[in-house]
């Protein structure tokens, strides 16, 4: 695949569930174009700390902060120290799913979704505008082709990335006039660790669905984020670019 060569020296940037998957390809998206970059992650140190030593080969420009965002105390704890940072970019990527038809999904499968999606985004958003408004920075939402086309047994998560869509549309009416720009990104079907215990004969029925034949790369929604990040989308905000090989 190719890419294109952005230029983010100088930047600082926070990317949320950022070990793993589309997290971890913006994240080397953002270093290799010379931006500092801080990620949070839940549970996997492991995988934490192979992306940090990754990253940082040539120089340091990453570090990983971990925080389980289903529990409120370790989002504040992170605001506490992101807000004293000259943070240039917030990329809400953290996301978590509770797939089950809705009859038999437990008040807690919805909550901790909600949780992850929602709630947190709320407190990132209102703790870094005042930040994001100094640096003339800008913000992106990763929301879902979920949340625009629905999905049988995914009723939390696709109304809680509908839901980053409305809050992105909103808000950029909010923030514009303070030179802040805020858009979403909807993936398709990407290829990482939440499509790794589906069965092949799904996949296969699931790229038949697709026009482009395919499932998507993280990598090509690292490249969607950078583009909308950068000055060559300046004129953009409040919108939801939808990259899913042309399914939805």
């Amino acid at each position: 695949m190719s890419q294109v060569i952005w230029n983010f020296e100088g930047k600082t940037a926070i990317v949320t569930g950022g070990s793993r998957g589309i997290g971890a390809a913006i994240v080397q998206a953002l270093a290799k174009a010379g931006a500092r970059v801080y990620f949070t992650y839940a549970k996997d140190v492991q995988a934490a700390k192979a992306l940090v030593a990754t990253c940082n080969e040539k120089t340091e420009l990453v570090y990983a902060i971990q925080a389980d965002f289903t529990k409120p105390a370790d989002i504040e704890n992170v605001m506490t120290q992101m807000e004293k940072m000259p943070i240039d970019y917030v990329i809400n990527n953290a996301g978590l799913l509770r797939d089950r038809p809705l009859y038999k999904m437990d008040p807690e499968d919805w909550q901790q979704v909600y949780q992850v999606s929602i709630e947190a985004l709320f407190t990132i958003c209102k703790r870094l505008i005042p930040v994001l408004t100094k640096t003339q920075g800008n913000i992106v939402n990763i929301a879902s082709i979920s949340g625009i086309s629905g999905q049988a047994g995914q009723v939390n998560y696709a109304s809680a990335k509908a839901g980053v869509i409305g809050f992105t549309k909103s808000l950029a009416k909010e923030i514009g006039p303070m030179g802040v720009r805020i858009n979403a990104i909807a993936p398709g079907y990407i290829e990482t660790d939440m499509l790794k215990d589906i069965q092949d004969k799904v996949k296969k029925k699931m790229q038949r669905d697709i026009p482009l034949r395919r499932l998507g790369l993280p990598q090509e929604i690292a490249q969607s984020v950078l583009y909308t990040l950068s000055d060559a989308a300046s004129y953009t905000t409040g919108s939801t670019l939808v990259v899913d090989g042309g399914m939805y």
